[in-house]
């Protein structure tokens, strides 16, 4: 399966500025075409690039006043590869964070999904979290966390993810945050789901149903949001412009009156949730 993914992203800069960018597709990605940009005016800016324990490739630069956009486009070919988890890795993403808060999230977890384990308990949590949370664009805050969403019942790709991670470390199991780029999401935009570990392998639940979760690209791994932000920056103003972010199975025949066909792949429908899938 080919994918293509684009994101397109103008800031305005009110000083000299440390920039992170995790825009890009994870390094395990099987990339056959890449290019990401950093341009202002005439300037073309060189960032360095830095890979974390989870094969997330994050991109730094000091931008100078002004405005400077940002332009990344790739072509994904096959299956990314996977690799081993570490005794180490699986504790971390067993334990409380910043956002999804398993602690306090514990007791209630407890109750309602007592007695359940493996695949049973994955499938009862995906769908508590779709049927209880209702999709809120422009509502919820950067700053919400996993027992916020369970208060209020409403958030974005993030907090669905959130919660789910939350309640999976209460019932101890292993729960992670993907960023990713989605086919066929609606509206589009940078997605977020969860990961859970079984049986030594990691599977995504998207708790929003707003994606298929065989055709997502992975940008990033980490125990919440706070690890996964497609820009952090310090030291000055940074404010958004614009941000456009695109991504599309490539088709793979046509129909016999000439027009290309929708591949199931980038329709959510078309995604079994109750089955277990891994980030492709």
């Amino acid at each position: 399966m080919q994918r293509v993914v684009t994101a397109e992203m103008d800031l305005e800069l009110g000083a000299s500025v440390d920039l992170i960018f995790q825009i890009a597709a994870a390094q395990a990605v099987p990339i056959s075409n890449e290019q990401l940009t950093f341009t202002q005016g005439d300037r073309v800016y060189t960032p360095t690039e830095i890979v974390d324990q989870s094969g997330s490739r994050l991109h730094r630069l000091t931008g100078e006043p002004g405005r400077l956009e940002i332009r990344y486009e790739a072509t994904v070919d096959g299956q990314a590869s996977s690799s081993r988890t570490s005794d180490l890795e699986a504790i971390t993403y067993l334990r409380p964070s910043r956002y999804a808060q398993s602690d306090e999230v514990f007791q209630q977890a407890r109750r309602q999904f007592k007695g359940l384990s493996g695949h049973d308990l994955i499938a009862a949590v995906s769908e508590f979290v779709s049927t209880s949370t209702t999709y809120t664009p422009g509502l919820s805050q950067g700053t919400d966390s996993a027992v916020t969403t369970l208060m209020t019942g409403q958030g974005v790709c993030r907090d669905y993810a959130h919660v789910v991670i939350a309640l999976l470390r209460a019932m101890d199991m292993p729960a992670r945050y993907a960023a990713c780029f989605a086919p066929g999401l609606r509206p589009m935009d940078f997605h977020a789901v969860a990961e859970a570990y079984l049986d030594g392998a990691w599977y995504v639940i998207d708790a929003t149903r707003l994606a298929n979760r065989n055709s997502l690209v992975r940008i990033a791994t980490g125990r919440d949001a706070a690890d996964c932000a497609f820009l952090s920056y310090h030291g000055g103003y940074v404010g958004l412009q614009r941000l456009r972010v695109d991504a599309w199975v490539v088709p793979e025949a046509a129909t016999l009156d000439g027009l290309e066909t929708l591949p199931a792949a980038s329709d959510p429908a078309a995604d079994d949730f109750g089955a277990l899938v891994q980030i492709s």
